[in-house]
């Protein structure tokens, strides 16, 4: 029997892998089996170039739990070791770097394990003890046993062993006992194990017999050797795309599309990305891409390899060549992982745009849920937004679709501004702005539906790449000044009727929390709608941003919303009320109009006489004569706008029409609606 230490002059290898490794104990697991394929594959190489003569057989590599003994048993049929082998890469962990290396990283808790070898020690994360029963496949080799309980000491001796191969045995300590448990174990292989390249068996197939359910004397193989993605595009049909989806993600909705990543320069990648169907909330979907590499499972937070937009997408990537640390868990920076995050950005694009030019009707019928990732992209990656905007869509409100350029030739007609700007108007609801988009459309005007998740940011981003143009939402303004022609359409009401409707009209306008109202006048189509509320573009959109991404939008998100009351001083109704305020009123405002007329010219012959004056050369009986001139002014202010509000609230077709331009854009709730409906009542 040989006894030694393990080739590391430091006592805290042990002590690092049990403490700073173990919020990563289950690879274990993953590491072992990882082991048993490498020297399984070792074997088929050696076979495979005449340096092994015997008969390879059965290589399934074997998993078994004595749940009674708490131990793991990882079993394999590949080259096996020798003494002397099992000095070199299991008692020399290291080698000569072995101390500089732990010195190096032991403040890295994700950079131990896997390097020089120490792959295998993953095992003392779980294990109070591990040993080693192995035979080389060479001839005439003397099979050993290792053993080792968890610090640097390890005993070697010969033993007996019929095969060649090699077995680790783990006998897991206390706090590790629930990885004895074979649900436990099958959960670990699924995940980490089931495409690796040989075949993996966990306990016996069982079937249903007479009642029950039974064990046979078939290997349960967990894994799939030959996965989907290692094979060739062209052998390969829809069906088995969708099938390995299922596999992959059995209560997925089956994807929109599938991209078959096969690259062999100047690197290494494979695998197969699908658009899935998304849901309302993204951060659910994201990591859901598996990262193997060669078949070995890796992680499915790919964040680095893939770009951020395409951390939406489901599927796999393997690359050998994708720099991981030694954990196999945790990426380095590197210009490789750059190349690939960038090559598989324009793979996708150009899977797109093939789609999109050889079956473009299949392509405009899956675009609304396509859009969502297209979007993310041309927003996040410039490359992207460039080579997306060959097969990008607009769908307006009569759903149609259009590229980028098909709409520009669209609306360039009756769409572009006397500043010789284009003005793309677009509906974030179709059934709440109907009112608009119809204006809009009677006008000759084409409306755009943006309802997706990113169009509030989509249609800043494409206002920056467009030429000469700018997005208006519809209901942001009437119609006359969505797109600012040279004419300009005068009113019937006068200054003064301008004046009191709008005390008449503000008076009425119910309260809403965070919510104000200024109420404008516009010289509309008599055939137009009399009253009418938007809501100004830039502070909805700031509105809209600052509730996706908070943080230095907040600003915007707490001010109050604030919209127009719009009143079309031409349409007969309009023009009704303020002929009826003349008629009751005038004699009133006309007696008021005179005082208030009377007070400001004297107020303004007072600001004229303290014109270029220092405050203390303004004489105290000038002072007080225009305070005195102020307070009379806002008294008849005040009267003025009681006896305009009485009239008001005695006329129900002046809340009747504030009522009907809220219930439009779907503000009119509780009891201002309760109110509404009674009236309504009583005018019919």
């Amino acid at each position: 029997m040989q006894k030694g230490n393990i080739g590391v002059s430091t006592e805290n290898i042990f002590p690092i892998i049990k403490k700073y490794l173990y919020s990563d104990h289950e690879i274990f697991l993953r590491e072992l089996l990882s082991n048993a394929v490498d020297a399984t594959q070792k074997l088929k190489t050696l076979s495979s170039v005449g340096e092994f003569d015997g008969e390879l057989g059965d290589i399934t590599i074997r998993v078994s739990v004595d749940e009674k003994k708490k131990t793991i048993t990882i079993s394999d049929r590949g080259v096996g070791m020798t003494a002397d082998e099992i000095n070199k890469y299991i008692n020399e962990v290291a080698f000569s770097g072995a101390n500089d290396f732990l010195e190096k990283y032991k403040k890295d808790a994700n950079a131990i394990i896997g390097h020089f070898g120490l792959g295998f020690y993953s095992s003392f994360m779980v294990a109070k003890k591990v040993e080693i029963v192995t035979k080389s496949y060479k001839l005439d080799a003397t099979p050993v046993k290792w053993s080792c309980d968890g610090n640097t000491e390890f005993t070697i001796e010969e033993t007996e062993k019929e095969d060649r191969g090699t077995d680790i045995i783990l006998y897991l300590d206390d706090e590790n006992e629930h990885f004895a448990d074979k649900a436990e174990v099958e959960k670990l292989l699924k995940k980490y194990c089931k495409f690796l390249p040989v075949e993996i068996a966990f306990g016996k197939e069982s079937e249903w017999k007479d009642g029950k359910e039974v064990e046979t004397d078939k290997d349960k193989i967990i894994n799939e050797t030959n996965p989907l993605w290692t094979k060739t595009p062209a052998d390969l049909k829809d069906e088995d795309y969708k099938k390995f989806y299922q596999d992959l993600y059995p209560m997925s909705d089956e994807p929109l599309f599938h991209i078959h990543l096969n690259v062999d320069y100047p690197f290494n990648l494979t695998g197969i990305l699908y658009f899935p169907k998304i849901k309302s909330n993204i951060e659910i979907q994201k990591n859901k891409i598996q990262l193997y590499c060669n078949q070995v499972y890796v992680t499915d937070s790919v964040e680095g390899i893939v770009p951020e937009f395409l951390t939406l997408l489901h599927g796999v990537i393997d690359s050998p060549d994708i720099p991981l640390n030694v954990s196999r868990s945790y990426l380095q920076s590197d210009s490789n992982v750059k190349k690939i995050s960038g090559h598989i950005s324009k793979k996708v694009a150009d899977r797109l745009e093939e789609i999109f030019k050889n079956d473009r009707d299949s392509f405009e019928a899956k675009w609304d849920d396509l859009k969502l990732f297209i979007e993310y992209g041309m927003l996040t990656d410039e490359k992207f937004f460039d080579r997306a905007s060959k097969f990008a869509l607009l769908k307006n409100c009569d759903n149609k679709y259009f590229t980028f350029e098909e709409y520009k030739d669209l609306i360039k007609g009756e769409q572009t501004d006397k500043d010789d700007q284009l003005v793309y108007l677009y509906s974030t609801n179709r059934d709440d702005q109907y009112t608009f988009i119809e204006a809009a459309q009677n006008k000759g005007y084409d409306v755009l539906l943006m309802d997706g998740h990113f169009d509030s940011h989509f249609v800043n981003h494409l206002e920056q790449k467009f030429e000469k143009a700018r997005f208006v939402r519809v209901d942001s303004d009437v119609v006359e000044k969505l797109i600012p022609k040279d004419e300009k359409k005068e009113q019937k009401l006068s200054t003064d009727q301008r004046a009191n409707l709008t005390t008449v009209f503000s008076s009425q306008i119910p309260q809403l929390e965070k919510t104000h109202f200024v109420v404008t006048f516009e010289g509309m189509d008599e055939s137009d709608t009399p009253v009418m509320i938007t809501q100004q573009e830039f502070m909805r959109r700031m509105k809209e941003m600052s509730a996706l991404q908070g943080g230095g939008m907040m600003f915007y998100g707490d001010m109050p919303d604030s919209y127009n009351l719009v009143v079309n001083g031409n349409h007969s109704l309009i023009t009704s009320i303020a002929k009826d305020v003349d008629d009751k009123m005038g004699e009133k405002l006309n007696s008021m109009n005179g005082r208030l007329s009377s007070l400001n010219s004297r107020k303004d012959e007072l600001e004229k006489a303290k014109k270029d004056k220092k405050e203390e050369e303004i004489p105290q009986s000038e002072k007080e004569e225009m305070e005195d001139v102020q307070k009379k002014i806002d008294e008849q202010n005040k009267k003025k706008e009681e006896i305009l509000s009485e009239y008001a609230s005695g006329n129900k077709r002046v809340s009747q029409l504030i009522d009907l331009a809220l219930l439009s854009n779907n503000m009119l709730k509780g009891e201002s609606l309760n109110k509404f409906v009674k009236r309504s009542i009583d005018l019919i």
